[in-house]
């Protein structure tokens, strides 16, 4: 017999909740979402008929039998909701970033760590099929050592939107919306830089914050990572290129995951996470592509559900999300002094 499923929580029904988190939770085996905390309840109730709608987070974080509360909310709500949540005795998934700067998040981990309670960050990019080619393609020796990365997060939306992402609030700007992803895969292959080097920029006329960020992560033995986001490009941009002392790897199309999302298509149906556009490898003598494999972002919600049921470990861990952090205010430092930073350090 199955275990009784783990009860969720989903604080916020924007963008992140509606798209992401709501579907991937319904689809994991042993978690239920049990309740959603929206000031628009008709437009959960469209989507979930069957799941009880709260007006306010405390409501929700306050009923007895939810197990997990997922924060999917404005990046300045992140840190308090997750405290409240916290002493609430629940167990949280926190989506990215994980606060607003490395003080906060530090706070966030001893809180967990005090309460004992379990925390995670929603780095969902690690199982996407373009990644997870490439990381296997470099585990592999394909391009023997890597010594030149790059990986580009690039859309074309020329029209400034109005929503807190594009804003001038805490936490606003493309670097802290696209950002994490980008730090979080390079550190899942290269580990902490020695250096940041960065250049964020207003380029859309009407910005209010970032919509271009270029970021260098320096590495010993001559390795760069080139970590790059833009607003205003239509097309010819890669997802990643891998350059390395035995060839040469292109992904050109991104994962379809959201895109599938978007669509309406449940994770899990047929087709989902394949992704059809290949790797494409260079050395010397020839050129061939490889089978990208398919990706899946159902892996960290059971991550998540075997974690708490003491059968695997937290798929992101405070510490690695801590150290997401640490680049990522690195490299707003660097912009904003004109300097590379080095000694980037998430601490304890």
């Amino acid at each position: 017999m199955p275990p009784t499923p783990l009860r969720v929580g989903l604080i916020g029904y924007g963008y992140a909740g509606k798209t992401f988190h709501a579907p991937l939770i319904a689809a994991t085996p042993g978690l239920q979402l049990a309740g959603v905390a929206s000031s628009d309840a008709a437009k959960v109730r469209a989507d979930w008929p069957r799941v009880d709608v709260a007006a306010d987070a405390q409501t929700l974080i306050a009923r007895g039998d939810i197990d997990l509360i997922v924060i999917a909310t404005p990046n300045e709500t992140h840190a308090p909701l997750a405290h409240a949540a916290l002493r609430a005795g629940k167990h949280v998934v926190v989506d990215k970033p994980f606060a607003l700067n490395l003080d906060e998040a530090r706070e966030l981990v001893a809180a967990a760590h005090a309460c004992d309670r379990l925390l995670s960050v929603f780095h969902n990019r690690r199982w996407d099929s373009d990644f997870l080619g490439v990381k296997q393609a470099i585990a592999d020796g394909r391009v023997g050592r890597v010594v030149h990365f790059e990986s580009h997060i690039d859309r074309y939306r020329p029209d400034v939107r109005r929503r807190w992402r594009e804003g001038t609030g805490p936490g606003a700007g493309l670097w802290f919306d696209l950002g994490p992803h980008l730090i979080d895969q390079a550190l899942q292959l290269f580990g902490p830089p020695a250096r940041v080097q960065a250049n964020l920029a207003m380029q859309r006329a009407g910005a209010l914050s970032e919509d271009w960020a270029h970021v260098v992560l320096d590495y010993a033995h001559g390795l760069r990572v080139i970590l790059h986001a833009g607003m205003l490009v239509a097309g010819a941009s890669p997802r990643f290129v891998v350059h390395g002392e035995r060839g040469s790897l292109v992904k050109r199309e991104a994962d379809r995951q959201e895109a599938q999302l978007k669509a309406g298509i449940v994770p899990g149906a047929d087709g989902w996470g394949v992704d059809p556009d290949p790797l494409r490898f260079f050395d010397i003598d020839a050129t061939c592509d490889i089978a990208t494999p398919p990706g899946d972002q159902r892996r960290y919600y059971l991550g998540v559900e075997r974690a708490l049921r003491g059968a695997g470990p937290n798929p992101v861990t405070p510490g690695e999300a801590l150290a997401v952090m640490a680049v990522l205010e690195s490299a707003r430092q660097s912009a904003r002094e004109g300097r590379s930073v080095t000694g980037v350090d998430p601490g304890p």
